[in-house]
């Protein structure tokens, strides 16, 4: 397993799987869902979200990536952050997409930092529970290979989990 940090765009991402930080609702929204929303083609992709909706925040569900270069869609809901209490959430959105991304046998993966636009979850503590677990998701499935892909469009999101990632 790596653990590779980007700045770019993450609908542009090759990976086998992309991971949409989803609402509940699986509903096209602003951020990072709305742009994989437009560029996985608006409408095709809204009406297999509609079959799988609504999920429960923390979990992951899996869709075709229609116009993008990855095949799937991973969306999950994670927690609009209102103290310590919505981690368990958050650390969920994580192992359950690497789940179900191990599940299809995946080799590839690519996340956004789930929860840290306007669900406010603060990126100190987002960036520490995203990498946990992975960790953790690799230490309970020893076999999996999957390299995991962190997308960010700014170097100051970037910069957190650069530096959480420099200290495992």
């Amino acid at each position: 397993m790596e653990i590779k940090l980007i700045l770019g765009d993450i609908t542009a991402s090759d990976a086998d799987a992309i991971v949409n930080a989803a609402n509940t609702k699986l509903k096209a929204g602003s951020g990072v869902c709305g742009a994989i929303f437009r560029a996985a083609g608006y409408f095709e992709l809204q009406k297999e979200c509609d079959k799988y909706s609504p999920i429960n925040t923390g979990d992951a569900v899996i869709t075709s990536g229609y116009n993008l270069k990855a095949k799937y869609i991973i969306h999950t809901a994670g927690p609009i952050y209102k103290d310590d209490t919505s981690s368990i959430y958050l650390r969920n959105s994580y192992y359950n997409s690497l789940k179900l991304a191990y599940s299809k046998s995946l080799k590839t993966i690519a996340f956004p930092s789930i929860s840290t636009g306007i669900y406010g979850y603060p990126l100190d503590k987002a960036s520490v529970i995203a990498i946990d677990a992975i960790y953790e998701f690799n230490k309970d499935y020893p076999e999996n290979n999957m390299d995991v892909y962190f997308y960010f469009i700014d170097e100051y999101t970037y910069s957190f989990y650069q530096k959480y990632l420099n200290k495992r």
